[in-house]
């Protein structure tokens, strides 16, 4: 990790304030997973095209999420089906900014629209305010028990001229319970934009290297991994879990 902080530090850095114009919170999401061996190299060849956000100095802050379902797993089960309007509810802790929001991300035809309030805790119960918060958003009353703790650390670039932002996240792990399912060498990435630019630098770097777009989140990831096909049926997502899971145990793909 060492060379990988000598290469962030080559970054321009950008503050959270200067975040505004790329807030992109109703936007289009293009995912990637790739080694993390590979994270070094691609780091060479965005430094010149995107400035790195940093908080106190910090590069690579820590992200706790704590996700939601109802007893039937339906939002897994919406994106399982590949329903084109499905819903996530997590609260999400930015550790460095001691910041906390119950968050909800609507996919609906190909788009994310997040909606978040600010709260001060990790609840497993929430309170009215929540919980009319969530009803409004998923237009209906839904009983939500926690399903997954979820740990990662983030780079987070912009662009320094297009209106994009791109995420990779590392040192991912998922909990419940006694059961912890870590990804040590597993990046998933995220190309978040107002509308799809394929001509995005990362988009072209990432076709460079034959590697492809990939649907699958990370809540869907986790719930896998913690809860099996004694408790989910997913039938259509057993090629990419089987795919990831190569990837983080560096085997041949």
């Amino acid at each position: 990790m060492q060379d990988t902080n000598n290469i962030l530090n080559q970054f321009s850095p950008i503050s959270l304030a200067e975040m505004d114009r790329v807030k992109l919170m109703n936007r289009i999401d293009t995912k990637f997973a790739f080694r993390i061996g590979l994270l070094e190299e691609l780091l060479h060849e965005l430094k010149s095209e995107y400035k790195i956000l940093e908080i106190n100095t910090i590069r690579t802050p820590k992200y706790e999420s704590l996700y939601f379902d109802d007893e039937k797993f339906s939002f897994f089960q919406d994106h399982h089906k590949g329903k084109t309007d499905r819903f996530k509810v997590r609260i999400r802790k930015y550790v460095e900014s001691n910041l906390l929001f119950l968050e909800i991300k609507h996919k609906f035809k190909g788009r994310t629209d997040k909606k978040r309030i600010e709260t001060i805790d990790f609840t497993p119960i929430f309170d009215d305010i929540q919980q009319k918060f969530i009803a409004k958003q998923l237009k209906k009353d839904i009983a939500l028990n926690p399903t997954m703790w979820n740990t990662f650390q983030r780079l987070t670039l912009v662009h320094n001229v297009l209106n994009e932002r791109l995420t990779l996240d590392f040192n991912i792990e998922f909990k419940f319970g006694e059961i912890s399912c870590p990804f040590p060498n597993l990046v998933i990435s995220e190309l978040k934009q107002e509308k799809l630019n394929r001509s995005s630098p990362f988009f072209k770097i990432m076709k460079s290297k034959s590697l492809r777009p990939y649907r699958l989140s990370k809540y869907c990831l986790g719930s896998m991994e913690l809860y099996g096909e004694g408790k989910l049926k997913f039938n259509r997502f057993k090629r990419k879990l089987l795919y990831l899971k190569k990837m983080n145990n560096d085997t041949t793909i």
